[in-house]
């Protein structure tokens, strides 16, 4: 048995040590002590919240050779190895202890295997490198929403990284005493090669819910190596299934109604899907954009966004679609881009920036000339169309002031969507909380697009837009988010939106710019402002209303004709739905609560009262409030 205190004692510098002894927290220096004796860096480093140990990490990217700086002040670009360009869902598995079950749909591997196998990849993995200890806080700091986070890693870009989109918590660990409810994180890159992981056959990513810990090995990509982003957000999913909150996969953001009133939403959309564009919605604030805690105070649902920062993807970003983000990008400050073309003119190059991209320069896969071709002749994009950038959300101008206030900001509505050309209308109130979960939430699919390998419009499941990401079992989830409102006095009302309704002819319905309309819409339903329409699936708005908030935020007319093509209830094609996602609830769901397939069937008896008297497809104008 390994001395705790000899170990770091003798394997860390007297400043560095001193450091760790300050927090005074035992349990905290078990995990350091284990991950040097196991990776055996060279040196380590502790990183407090002081900005010259923030500084030093960030000068440590550059020097490793993992960022490179650009042309603009405080720009660097990282790149990931050619074949570690995303999340590993094949390797990313839970470390489940004999007798335990997630179900089927969640990916496991037994505990005592899985840490054998990663810890014998981790083990002298840090041999010539220096390991970097950092300390962060998810969500406010000093807040019941406050969860101390450590990370320790010898990639300098992945804790640069972490430093712009987490809150400093080496202050936070101070408060904890000795309690061990930390969530901890170890990651190495391995082998290197060219700066970038060698050996990603060996890449994984396991994740013990009893230790509240992650091990990471063999890759740099940020969705498999920052630990506080998806991997921080299994372990907390777990821990509010426990104690009676919620970790969502949602974007927060203030949506500004009459007379400077404020509306606070949470939203929770797949990807390509339009949830960063909603967060980013022109004249609203942001919160966040990815993930959000939501508690009980006091009778009111409050939420906060667990991150300071964006990791988002780059593609498409353009000054007439995304102009606050592409001047964040495009100014000097701290940005790191991920996987874009670095040109001649050492500037960073995007798919779908709005201007003309160079024919070669420096990218993923090396040096790259327009038409270069990967070893089985596919071309290689200028930039990845997984490319990032990650900044800080108060360097964007619509950054809201109550971002880090510590009891976060009252939840007035919660919106789900999805990708759907031919179901759900653009926009729709759902009855009540019970049918805005099962109907809304637990309902939601996206239809797969052209930028996607395999069949175009095929539709894939996504309970809540967060099933790539659940460590309980996918009926206790459902059931955790019913239950969540028994305390509250009043409850967010419940939406769904749809940007990507077609007509018969395969042309979109909707305007890019119109989700601003859905989302002011929403702001005045929840204060009690305008009526809605009554269809079998929920509540939709007038046409009155829509007319004047067109022309009031849009400056655009919005005709009768546009209306009634958007908003028609479309019966077969939601009975449909309800037999596809039934389908998979039965099949692959064996904790299903019953009340979800009482309410399908609440829903699909009242479908077809309506085609009984309307028929299969109904005018919003044939209907009454």
């Amino acid at each position: 048995m390994v001395d705790t205190e000899e170990l770091l004692k003798n394997r860390l510098t007297k400043q560095n040590y001193d450091k760790l002894a300050v927090l005074d927290n035992f349990a905290l220096n078990q995990f350091i002590a284990d991950a040097v004796e196991l990776t055996n860096p060279a040196s380590v480093f502790v990183c407090t919240d002081n900005p010259e140990d923030i500084a030093y990490i960030k000068g440590l990217a550059v020097k490793a050779g993992e960022e490179s700086a650009l042309d603009l002040s405080g720009h660097t670009c990282h790149f990931d190895g050619f074949y570690d360009q995303g999340r590993d869902k094949a390797k990313t598995k839970y470390l489940l202890p004999a007798g335990s079950d997630l179900g089927q749909t969640l990916n496991s591997i037994d505990k005592s295997a899985g840490v054998k196998e990663v810890r014998s990849f981790l083990k002298d993995s840090m041999l010539n490198r220096e390991m970097l200890i950092c300390f962060f806080c998810l969500g406010p700091r000093n807040s019941v929403f406050s969860i101390p986070c450590v990370q320790i890693t010898d990639s300098p870009y992945v804790a640069h990284s972490e430093t712009i989109l987490y809150r400093s918590g080496y202050e936070q660990f101070k408060t904890l005493g000795r309690s061990d409810t930390f969530f901890r994180f170890l990651h190495s890159e391995g082998e290197l090669q060219n700066y970038v992981s060698k050996n990603i056959e060996k890449r994984r990513v396991y994740i013990d819910l009893q230790e509240n810990l992650v091990y990471s090995v063999n890759t740099q990509y940020g969705g498999n190596t920052i630990g506080l982003k998806k991997l921080a957000l299994r372990l907390a999913i777990n821990r509010a299934s426990r104690q009676g909150w919620l970790a969502e996969h949602m974007f927060v953001l203030g949506a500004h109604g009459p007379k400077g009133r404020v509306t606070y939403f949470t939203g929770a959309f797949p990807s390509a899907c339009g949830k960063t564009s909603t967060s980013m919605l022109p004249g609203q604030t942001i919160i966040g954009d990815d993930i959000a805690y939501l508690r009980e105070i006091n009778g009111q649902a409050q939420c906060v966004n667990v991150e300071k920062g964006i990791f988002g993807i780059i593609r498409d970003v353009n000054p007439q679609n995304d102009p606050i983000i592409y001047k964040a990008l495009t100014t000097p400050g701290e940005v790191i881009f991920s996987n874009v073309l670095v040109g001649n003119d050492n500037k960073p190059y995007w798919l779908g920036m709005g201007s003309e991209i160079p024919s070669e320069g420096t990218n993923y896969s090396g040096k790259w000339h327009k038409g270069k071709t990967d070893s089985n002749g596919n071309e290689i994009t200028p930039s990845h169309r997984n490319a990032r950038y990650c900044l800080n959300i108060a360097d964007l101008e619509n950054r809201d002031p109550h971002m880090d206030n510590p009891a976060g900001v009252p939840v007035g509505g919660i919106i789900y969507g999805g990708r759907d050309s031919d179901t759900w209308v653009p926009l729709e109130q759902a009855f009540n909380w019970t049918e805005g979960i099962i109907i809304k939430g637990a309902s939601i699919e996206s239809e797969t697009t052209a930028a996607t390998l395999g069949k175009e419009g095929v539709r894939t499941f996504n309970l809540m837009s967060n099933l790539d990401f659940l460590s309980i079992p996918l009926g206790k989830y459902i059931q955790n988010n019913l239950d969540f409102t028994r305390k509250l006095k009043k409850l967010p009302l419940i939406f769904s939106v749809n940007y990507f309704l077609k007509d018969k002819d395969g042309k979109y319905l909707n305007g890019i710019a119109d989700k601003k309309v859905w989302m002011l819409w929403a702001e005045l339903r929840v204060n009690d402002d305008v009526r809605a329409l009554k269809t079998p699936t929920g509540l939709i708005p007038e046409y009155k209303d829509l007319v004047r908030l067109f022309k009031e935020n849009l400056q655009a007319d919005y005709t009768e004709s546009d209306y009634v093509q958007q908003f028609r209830i479309r019966i077969p094609e939601n009975l449909a739905k309800l037999d596809r996602v039934e389908k998979i609830y039965r099949e692959k769901v064996a904790d299903t609560p019953q009340i979800l397939y009482d309410t399908f069937a609440e829903v699909r008896k009242r479908l077809n009262t309506f085609k009984e008297k309307y028929g299969d497809y109904i005018s919003p104008l044939d209907l009454k409030p």
